[in-house]
């Protein structure tokens, strides 16, 4: 069976994205997310790298993946692996009472796992009725029996100068300097930086800066710029350039990114 994956998203669950696909060789490249990236495998096995570890999620298993925690993807076993996945904001999946965390990213919860799918497809169909209802309950039970204490975060040394580094990939996003300029900028050295970063987002700066760049073309794609447009403002070489990045980190191209954040199906 060929690779395939289709993206839409439903008025009747704002500000969640959803996505069914198919992966056999597909592999994504370490990036993060401003929201949440939750799914269940629905055939085959899925690996993927998350804060040092490679986790395997395998059928029937829920993957629950934190926001702007760095995580790759690829085929767990030769036959590659199936799933639906939802990426819910903070605001959706919260419902303004903070940021839920979840400390473990691959769970066994056969009752969760059917909700999933049952929301999902009820976007897939087209019922809002059906499809809000059972997002509402599927997100209050991730919440009561998977959501947990957020660990205390740590302070790397360095982290006053990754923070003015990342702001200032953020204003430079198309035309950003060397690591040597960053540093310099921020008043550091170069290696201690990169460390420092690394530490901090997961993700060397020219990672991040590929990750951030993506996030932007999604905004920039779902305003109805052309993708050669969106290339050129955020800094991708030409159209192809955006292509290859967006697809290692959306798991679909530009096009058909578009093509499904601007249509709904409504019953």
């Amino acid at each position: 069976m060929s690779e395939q994956a289709r993206f839409w998203r439903h008025p009747g669950v704002p500000e969640v994205d959803l996505l069914k696909a198919r992966y056999v060789t597909h592999r994504f490249s370490r990036h993060v997310h401003e929201g949440y990236a939750i799914g269940v495998i629905t055939s085959g096995v899925e690996e993927f790298a998350y804060k040092g570890r490679l986790l395997r999620a395998g059928e029937g298993e829920v993957v629950l993946v934190n926001p702007e925690h760095e995580h790759t993807g690829q085929a767990g076993v030769p036959g590659g692996w199936s799933y639906r996945m939802l990426y819910p904001s903070v605001e959706a999946l919260g419902a303004g009472r903070g940021t839920p965390y979840f400390p473990e990213q691959v769970v066994r919860d056969p009752d969760l796992a059917r909700l999933l799918v049952s929301a999902h497809l009820a976007t897939e169909r087209g019922d809002r009725l059906a499809a809000s209802t059972l997002m509402r309950a599927l997100f209050a039970r991730l919440l009561s029996r998977h959501a947990g204490s957020r660990p205390a975060p740590e302070a790397p040394t360095g982290q006053d100068a990754v923070r003015q580094a990342i702001d200032l990939l953020h204003e430079r996003m198309a035309d950003p300097p060397t690591l040597e300029g960053l540093a310099e900028a921020v008043q550091a050295r170069p290696f201690p930086l990169l460390r420092a970063f690394k530490a901090v987002t997961g993700l060397p700066p020219h990672a991040y800066l590929t990750s951030l760049r993506v996030q932007q073309a999604r905004r920039l794609l779902e305003a109805g710029l052309p993708p050669a447009e969106v290339a050129a403002e955020v800094g991708f070489t030409d159209q192809a350039h955006l292509g290859r990045h967006f697809k290692r980190v959306v798991g679909i191209p530009p096009a058909a990114y578009q093509r499904g954040a601007g249509t709904y199906k409504t019953r």
